[in-house]
């Protein structure tokens, strides 16, 4: 009898080594730039972008939405709805529709650069003067 899996076979690839953690590092890099430029459109400091839990408080207020936002990100379940609330409130300061903010939510990689280096302009609605 032939065993399915030998012990000398390995599971994944040894070539993967080098190119995987490169290609984390390029898609952090890219997540951190936009949000750079989103968190600077919207008149918030940049540098906000790479402290941990500070650059959810900035979000959440680039969203006009409450404080307390950021409490329901660390209850399980109900933190995807309430990412992908402001996700949605972001995308529409900046004159995006529903299923932009979804982009945000699902794949910022993709959309916080489109966010922050693309034409759309911060529009906040609460400021008055």
């Amino acid at each position: 009898m032939i065993p399915l899996l030998s012990p000398s076979v390995p599971l994944q690839g040894g070539s993967g080594g080098v190119i995987e953690p490169l290609v984390t590092l390029a898609l952090t890099v890219l997540i951190v730039a936009g949000f750079w430029k989103t968190f600077e459109k919207a008149g918030e400091p940049g540098w906000a972008a790479i402290i941990p839990i500070y650059n959810t408080y900035i979000l959440i207020k680039i969203g006009g939405n409450a404080w307390w936002w950021l409490l329901l990100l660390f209850i399980p379940v109900i933190n995807v709805f309430a990412l992908a609330k402001i996700s949605i409130d972001v995308a529409g300061k900046f004159g995006k529709g529903i299923l932009f903010g979804l982009g945000l939510t699902f794949l910022s990689f993709i959309f916080y650069p489109l966010l922050g280096f693309g034409d759309s302009q911060y529009q906040d609605t609460t400021r008055l003067g």
